[in-house]
């Protein structure tokens, strides 16, 4: 599968997760949203923080909530023209593009929470990516799956389980996992009817209703956070 680690079309860059990253989620695919929340607050964490504090320097009298808009309307665009940016084709193509659609959320919610005033790169934010993301319902189930994950990750420094199980069943396995993290619902139909050499594009609707409602989940869980420590 292809994994550039930048996608650009229409003038917009839109950011795949890195090939490290991959790896560990197709060897990996019970935990890939796991994995992805760590990697993420790893590596995009303080990039929003880096935003968020520019933002404010550039433009002092930007409210947070006027902060977190111009993150939701950002990461919305990019919401739009994540679904086939990779030009793959058949299920390694939809993976690839359910996984960027996840990313670039997950990039959303570290840049809403930096603009609320909380710290984009604490480990505390992988946790609640996964329960806005509705991958875990409570924040309880999500530190344990983290903790599993982890030590997973290290792990898999030592033993090379990549090749445990059939690649094709692994790749399913991890499309529909990635699809449920970014929204995309009826997960397991859509990748049950891609045929090789077919082109599965995530309709623009479903990726920009998906990430605004992440969003609408991620400023309520955050904004609260500003005025109490206002």
């Amino acid at each position: 599968m292809s994994n550039p680690e930048v996608l650009a079309e229409h003038g917009h860059e839109t950011e795949a997760p890195p090939g490290s990253l991959w790896s560990r989620m197709k060897a990996d695919p019970q935990y890939a949203p796991e994995h992805l929340a760590l990697e993420a607050v790893r590596k995009l964490g303080p990039e929003a923080a880096v935003w968020a504090e520019r933002m404010r320097e550039g433009q002092p009298d930007l409210t947070p909530d006027a902060l977190a808009e111009l993150a939701v309307q950002r990461f919305t665009t990019l919401a739009r023209i994540s679904g086939a940016v990779s030009g793959a084709t058949g299920l390694p193509g939809a993976v690839l593009d359910v996984g960027v659609l996840a990313w670039n959320q997950s990039r959303m919610v570290l840049h809403i929470a930096a603009a609320y005033g909380q710290d984009p790169s604490q480990n505390e934010r992988a946790t609640e990516l996964l329960v806005l993301q509705r991958v875990h319902k409570v924040t309880d189930s999500a530190r344990t799956a983290l903790g599993v994950a982890s030590g997973r990750e290290r792990a898999s420094r030592l033993f090379d389980s990549s090749h445990s199980r059939p690649l094709s069943g692994q790749m399913l396995r991890l499309g529909v996992k990635l699809a449920h993290m970014a929204g995309v619902r009826a997960a397991k139909r859509m990748f049950a009817k891609i045929v090789p050499g077919a082109v599965v594009v995530l309709g623009t609707w479903v990726n920009s209703a998906a990430t605004k409602d992440l969003a609408s989940r991620s400023r309520a869980l955050y904004r609260p956070r500003y005025a109490t420590a206002a």
